[in-house]
């Protein structure tokens, strides 16, 4: 098939013969590249919201040489004959890409670009890190772009509605589209403040749990998560599965947080007095359940079940207070209600039941 041919000058055209000539090289480097940064991200826990690459088009190419093909000497004058854009979630982020890119190839500072920086304060538009680098084993520099997905969204947006078009844009649009870049940016910055006051309230919260301060921490998702890491239930569950020799399996109790919030819980001060309030009772509940059988695993999850059981029934809850646990436990189910009544039935006789009734 013939080369298409283009109005261009003998230098241009000498430089578009190389980039016909080095096309195969093109395409596998831009993929080692992005396999690069894959697994250095990888090692660093670093989670991006998506990484592109491209090999630029022998019309795009053209068009540049046409408009300004003399300002180069060869192929190797052309930055982004290779261009690869990684997009983050966080601005903070954009740095952590730099840090790892930097690592992974020698940057050309000279005719690297922080937009960021040169960004005015009386303007909006995206701001994007742009670095020129070298790889080993590749003789043309190519372009890494690094920009959040909203500082993406406002370049796609621009580009879309300004230069693109090649009609001059009404001021009246103009300003509307300014607007909206700085609402884009001030949301950029408020989810990266956001997440960064996330972190430090975990370390917080991490902190105050290790120190056993449990009044003072809130309970929610990350306060439980870290409770759980002090394994609050292993002393009830190593007595409970003493009485069998049995083994215990480890599973997720992330889900009993609905549980002990169901129960009133406010704080992890909340659950630890709970725990410690119904030990006996709980211990009493599972020796009634596995006492006479040859079961030899149990479940980790039996001893904080036991517990919320024994707390409604010391609370004096009933059947009706028993049934809306378990609903909340398995999930609603017309068993519970049987399951329910069973329990009432079976705990009759144990020692803490009756010490209730005397009191009573």
């Amino acid at each position: 098939m013939a080369e298409k041919q283009y109005q261009l000058d003998a230098h241009c055209q000498a430089i578009l013969d190389e980039y016909r000539e080095h096309l195969p090289l093109f395409e596998p480097a831009a993929e080692k590249i992005v396999a690069k940064l894959k697994k250095v991200f990888n090692q660093a826990g670093l989670i991006v919201a998506s990484i592109e690459s491209r090999v630029k088009t022998e019309n795009s190419l053209t068009g540049k040489l046409e408009l300004k093909g003399s300002k180069y000497a060869s192929l190797e004058d052309i930055t982004d004959i290779v261009g690869v854009r990684v997009i983050t979630f966080y601005m903070d982020d954009v740095d952590k890409v730099a840090s790892a890119v930097d690592r992974l190839f020698q940057i050309d500072w000279e005719n690297s670009v922080d937009k960021r920086k040169a960004h005015g304060i009386d303007s909006f538009g995206y701001m994007s890190l742009h670095y020129i680098c070298r790889m080993k084993g590749f003789p043309y520099r190519f372009e890494v772009q690094m920009r959040t997905v909203l500082q993406h969204a406002w370049a796609n947006m621009n580009h879309d509605t300004g230069y693109k078009s090649g009609v001059e844009v009404p001021w009246e649009y103009l300003r509307n589209l300014n607007r909206l870049a700085g609402m884009l940016e001030l949301a950029d910055e408020q989810f990266s403040r956001i997440r960064n006051e996330l972190t430090d309230y975990r370390r917080r919260v991490q902190a105050l749990v290790a120190s056993g301060n449990l009044a003072e921490v809130p309970l929610d998702v990350d306060t439980f998560r870290s409770y759980l890491s002090l394994e609050p239930f292993s002393n009830l569950n190593k007595r409970i599965a003493a009485v069998n020799q049995a083994e215990i399996q480890e599973v997720n109790l992330m889900n009993y947080l609905a549980v002990f919030r169901f129960l009133g819980c406010k704080t992890l001060g909340d659950i630890d007095q709970l725990i410690k309030e119904n030990f006996d009772a709980a211990y009493q509940i599972a020796c009634y359940q596995i006492g006479l059988t040859d079961l030899d695993i149990i479940s980790s999850s039996l001893a904080p079940q036991d517990v919320c059981i024994a707390h409604m029934l010391r609370s004096g809850k009933g059947k009706e207070g028993l049934k809306k646990l378990l609903d909340e436990i398995n999930g609603v189910s017309a068993s519970n209600e049987a399951m329910a009544e069973l329990l009432m039935e079976e705990v009759q006789d144990l020692p803490f039941i009756k010490m209730s009734k005397n009191n009573g």
